[in-house]
């Protein structure tokens, strides 16, 4: 496939993960109390995919490509980065405490819960600069497993649109409001691949392109075993997550052998 053609594809996979906090947005004005355990399931899905493609497809081509200490040092540098950022955000708005979802059913004025989802918001749009460049460098590598990410990440910004915008809701009673913060974190992880595109495609090699794809297998760990699960054991079964990692994993093994 030619390489502006990957670029494309690669930036509107990126735009439809970031995007998909507004779906979580959405829910707000259908349901009165918002809760995700039902997307439990989902979530366990989202973290088979991220941990399967991460091991199994990103890791080992890494370290065939540059060998296994630079593979390696970039895997836990993609870790050290994430959870960097997750150290340097407000530790009640950071992502995966996911504040303020379980937030009172009558909607009223409060500073302190407008508050609350702002940084949520600003939060989520700093966690999702790099998974936008996790999304972009993979489908820029492979297409296929630029869709498999772009999904998973996907799912799991579904709840992070809630966790913005409920709280935003319940102190301004404005939907449009809620959604429209919500909708502005997802922007990040377009403007992550954008920058990605920046930086990285002028020095573009297949040695580099391997390092940054140990780099994004490091934050996806990161994310499915510091977010994802305590995210889905949170609001869900024990036996219904482990079922949604293992079929995660079955999809990706049987996806990747057939393609």
């Amino acid at each position: 496939m030619d390489v502006s053609v990957n670029i494309g594809i690669a930036f509107l996979l990126t735009v439809m993960a970031g995007l998909s906090t507004g779906i979580g947005s959405a829910i707000a004005y259908f349901i009165k109390k918002p809760k995700i355990i039902y997307l439990s399931f989902s979530l366990g899905l989202s973290t088979g995919v991220m941990i399967y493609i991460s091991f199994m497809e990103l890791l080992p081509n890494a370290l065939d490509a540059v060998g296994q200490f630079w593979g390696l040092a970039f895997f836990f540098i993609g870790i050290a980065t994430i959870g960097l950022i997750d150290i340097l955000v407000p530790g009640p708005e950071n992502p995966h405490d996911y504040e303020g979802i379980d937030a009172p059913t009558a909607p009223r004025k409060n500073n302190y819960l407008m508050r609350t989802g702002l940084l949520t918001a600003l939060a989520i749009g700093i966690h999702n600069f790099p998974e936008g460049l996790a999304t972009f460098a993979s489908a820029l590598s492979d297409v296929r497993l630029g869709v498999f990410i772009a999904m998973a990440i996907a799912i799991h910004n579904i709840p992070e649109g809630i966790a913005v915008s409920v709280p935003i809701f319940y102190a301004t009673s404005n939907k449009n409001k809620a959604f429209f913060y919500s909708f502005l974190s997802g922007l990040s992880e377009p403007a992550g691949a954008g920058i990605g595109y920046l930086i990285l495609l002028p020095f573009l090699t297949p040695a580099l392109l391997a390092a940054v794809l140990a780099f994004v297998a490091g934050v996806m760990i990161y994310i499915s075993l510091d977010e994802l699960l305590p995210m889905a054991h949170r609001y869900g079964h024990g036996h219904l997550v482990i079922g949604g990692i293992v079929l995660g994993m079955l999809i990706m093994a049987l996806s990747l052998s057939m393609l």
